[in-house]
């Protein structure tokens, strides 16, 4: 769409046509995950804040800093806000761009993860707990070891296995790793070389940190 013409699109006529409604209007979120936990819907956004950080390609302009917890009785109800979830001043190894999250849930006990940037400029993955699927959760005092890039999704085996797969491009600095390790000088493959994949590793029994490369 031409950038001109933006000016004249009427976005809240297109609000009342759309397919569906935000849940939420009060905050900005983005990247969702859903669990249904204890006969509820719940749901594990982003949440993105103005910032005065230039947009470039790396997404440096993305500055969330905390974590919302969002609960829903069905897919027809409204939406309920339970506030900040968790804090990135109360993750005592991370610095910055608390990006997408995800959940899970084990034994009574509920787990967050998430991707962060340290003091470094560079992304781990650390976990959090609580007693309740809308926290506040306490995050482990070190990000999981071995973890690196960003988008944590968890996966329930039926042998009651979990496995976190993870990883993103750009700004998700996946393309710095190379068999595990990061290295400044890597960049995207060339045409002839294989694709980047998303990384999986199956997680120790408490949820807490990889049980294997």
């Amino acid at each position: 769409m031409p950038e001109e013409s933006i000016d004249h699109i009427d976005f809240n006529e297109l609000n009342k046509n759309a397919v569906s409604q935000p849940l939420v209007k009060h905050i900005y979120t983005a990247d969702p995950s859903a669990h249904y936990f204890n006969g509820k819907i719940y749901i594990y956004p982003s949440h993105d804040i103005e910032s005065d950080i230039p947009f470039d390609d790396l997404g440096s302009h993305f500055a969330m800093e905390d974590y919302h917890v969002l609960s829903m009785d069905s897919i027809d109800s409204e939406a309920t806000d339970h506030g900040i979830a968790l804090h990135v001043d109360d993750v005592a190894w991370a610095e910055k761009q608390m990006w997408a999250p995800d959940a899970a849930h084990k034994d009574g006990t509920y787990y967050l993860y998430f991707p962060a940037k340290k003091a470094d400029g560079i992304f781990q993955i650390g976990v959090a707990v609580s007693d309740s699927p809308t926290g506040p959760f306490t995050a482990q005092p070190e990000a999981i070891k071995g973890s690196y890039s960003i988008d944590p999704a968890v996966f329930e085996d039926e042998d009651g296995s979990y496995y976190l797969y993870f990883g993103g491009i750009w700004g998700g600095q996946l393309q710095k790793y190379r068999n595990n390790a990061y290295h400044e000088d890597n960049e995207l493959p060339t045409p002839n070389e294989p694709a980047l994949l998303p990384i999986v590793a199956k997680l120790t029994d408490d949820l807490l940190e990889f049980a294997e490369e």
